[in-house]
Parts: C-alpha cells; sequence; structure tokens
C-alpha cells in the first residue's frame, strides 16, 4: 500500500487518500445519524482536526463532552483523554477511533505503583496531571492540567507533603514557580522529552528575533527559563504554556516569527488562527505516532460501527471524577489544559 507523508509527520495510507474528497460529508452524516460529535486534539492530524465539530486540549474536550447534548463522543485522542471523557459524561457512550492509541507518559505510573508509593509518604496529597489513566487519577486527591498545576500545588496547605505525577519536567516547572519542595515522579512524555535545550538554542542561535513557546512537559523547559532570566533568550518573548494557552497566544500576537516546542500537530491550529505570523516547531521531528494513528478510515469506521467504546469501572470512574472536578474548580476554564 501506498504511503503519503504529511507535513507534520503523520502517515496517510492510499485508502486514506481516496477517501479525501468525500470522506468529511460522510463523517457529519455518520455523526447525524448516531446522534455523535466528534472531538479532536490538537496533536491528531489536521485533516482529522478540520472535520471535527470541536478541536482543543483534552480538559477543554471533556468540559465539551460532559456539556453537549450528543448521545455519543468520538474522541480523536489517545485513551486517557476518552477516558476522562467518560469520567465526566458517565451516560454518554464514549468512542476511540483507534484502540491502541495509548500514551507514554501516562504508562510511566500505574495504581499499584502509585498505591506503593502513597504507602512510603502515608498523609501526601497526591496531585496527578490529567495525562493519567483513570485507576490513577482515582488513587489521585485532585488533579491538574500544565495550565493550573502551579494553582492546584498553591491550594494545597503548606504543612502537607505532595506527591506529584508523573511528569518530571511539569513537576520541576511547577516546584520552581511555586516554591514547594515536592515529591516528583520520574515520568516523562517520550516526544516531549527529546525536545532538548541543545535544540532550542540551536533553533533561537538561527533565529534570534522570533518569539520563544514551550510546553512545561518540555525536556527543554528549565534550560529556557535559565537561559531567559541570564539573558541568552529573550526574557520579553519567551513563554512557558499549555497546548490551550499556545492557541490564545495565536489568535493575539502580532509576533513575525515564532518558534514552538512541543508535539508538531499544534502547528495546524496556530496557523489556522493566525496566517500573518510564521509559527516554526523547535523540533520538527516531535511527532507523537499515537496522536497520529486517527486517521479518515479509522474515524468513518469508528462512526459507522462503533469502535472503540471506553468503558470505566463505576467504582474507578466515582472516585477519579472527584479528583478531576477538584482540578475544574481550580483555575478558569479559559486557560486551557494539558
Amino acid at each position: 500500500m501506498t504511503v503519503l507523508a504529511s507535513a507534520v509527520g503523520h502517515t496517510t495510507t492510499s485508502e486514506d487518500s481516496d477517501l479525501m474528497p468525500r470522506w468529511q460529508d460522510e463523517v457529519r452524516r455518520l455523526a447525524i445519524r448516531r446522534h455523535a460529535v466528534v472531538l479532536a486534539h490538537n496533536y491528531v492530524p489536521p485533516e482529522v482536526q478540520d472535520v471535527a465539530d470541536h478541536v482543543g486540549d483534552s480538559l477543554a474536550l471533556s468540559r465539551v463532552a460532559a456539556a453537549s447534548d450528543a448521545e455519543v463522543i468520538v474522541f480523536c485522542g489517545v485513551r486517557f483523554m476518552a477516558e476522562t471523557a467518560k469520567i465526566l459524561a458517565p451516560d454518554k457512550t464514549v468512542l476511540l477511533p483507534e484502540p491502541e492509541a495509548g500514551c507514554s507518559l501516562a504508562d510511566t505510573i500505574d495504581a499499584d505503583q502509585l498505591r506503593a508509593w502513597k504507602a512510603e509518604h502515608p498523609g501526601a496529597v497526591v496531585v496527578a496531571y490529567v495525562n493519567t489513566s483513570a485507576e490513577v487519577k482515582a488513587e489521585s486527591d485532585i488533579c491538574c492540567t500544565s495550565s493550573n498545576a502551579a494553582d492546584v500545588v498553591r491550594s494545597v496547605p503548606g504543612d502537607r507533603e505532595i506527591l506529584f505525577l508523573p511528569d518530571q519536567f511539569l513537576g520541576a516547572h511547577v516546584r520552581r514557580v511555586t516554591g514547594r519542595d515536592m515529591h516528583v515522579w520520574l515520568g516523562e512524555c517520550h516526544v516531549h522529552a527529546t525536545i532538548s535545550p541543545a535544540d532550542l538554542r540551536a533553533r533561537v542561535a538561527a533565529d534570534p528575533d522570533a518569539a520563544i513557546l514551550v510546553h512545561p512537559e518540555c525536556g527543554c523547559t528549565t534550560a529556557a527559563l535559565y537561559l531567559a532570566s541570564t539573558g541568552d533568550l529573550p526574557a520579553d518573548r519567551t513563554q512557558v504554556l499549555s497546548t490551550g494557552g499556545m492557541v490564545e497566544y495565536a489568535k493575539t500576537t502580532t509576533a513575525p516569527h515564532v518558534l514552538v516546542a512541543t508535539e508538531t500537530g499544534i502547528l495546524h491550529q496556530l496557523r489556522s488562527l493566525n496566517s500573518s505570523t510564521h509559527f516554526e516547531a523547535v523540533n520538527p521531528s516531535a511527532v507523537c505516532r499515537y496522536m497520529k494513528m486517527t486517521t479518515p478510515t479509522s474515524l468513518l469506521r469508528s462512526l459507522r460501527d462503533g469502535t472503540t467504546e471506553i468503558s470505566v469501572a463505576p467504582d474507578v470512574a466515582r472516585r477519579a471524577a472527584t479528583a478531576v472536578r477538584r482540578m475544574i474548580e481550580i483555575g478558569s476554564p479559559s486557560r486551557g489544559g494539558e
């Protein structure tokens, strides 16, 4: 089968290519027939983003799922996102077009590991990044996104011990901005971890006048903030932002050139929102294969056949919902999620 490469590193089969003239109309027809809403994460392939009813980060999309009057939620993203939607909308059918679409960061800790960690620190408050499984959320006290993680940590009384999981780079960033002495799990997103300080220095050296956006999961976050504080990067043009924050930035910026340190799928949304600014990846190879699994073919299959339905055990969902809703109560919904 012929394979065609897209601009963001997604591979599209000839079967997908043959569908392009008509598949968007078929998605709309099937969505109406199923009373479904199609949600797409900022990192999935552009053609899937373009046909979705809503595009955003996982938390914003889960809020849409909970508020929607649709009977079926088709979540074009990865498993933990679909699980979060199911937790917030337990009475709806949630479909994940690609059952193998996992998350390397979520996979760095499971519920048994968290229970063992909690046993070593009795009484500690567990703060879990939303990029975790439903079972891990159920063992946590409160979830967070990259945009409200610092506010979540600040909400914990100063005399309480904190276990922060699973992303070590986000944890280091939160520790730095809050001054809290937290225990941080040594997990990482395999894509964000590859965006290194060396990548950032090389790109900035090639374009010293560019603005710089860095996701806090990136391996270069600490270096970016340090270099900004020493004057090696422009402090007034260097920002650490969630994906939702990057989208808000794109709506208003007048910068001619912006370097973006996160998974490359976000570039489609940024460029769609602002055609006068040139958005470019710090590392063009920062492509998540799991996020790129959802294709026109798999989305159509999901709508036609109801694949793959996501379920969360009722007790797990109930306990996880407590942690997720506590997260939602902290910080403005407009600030975005992961």
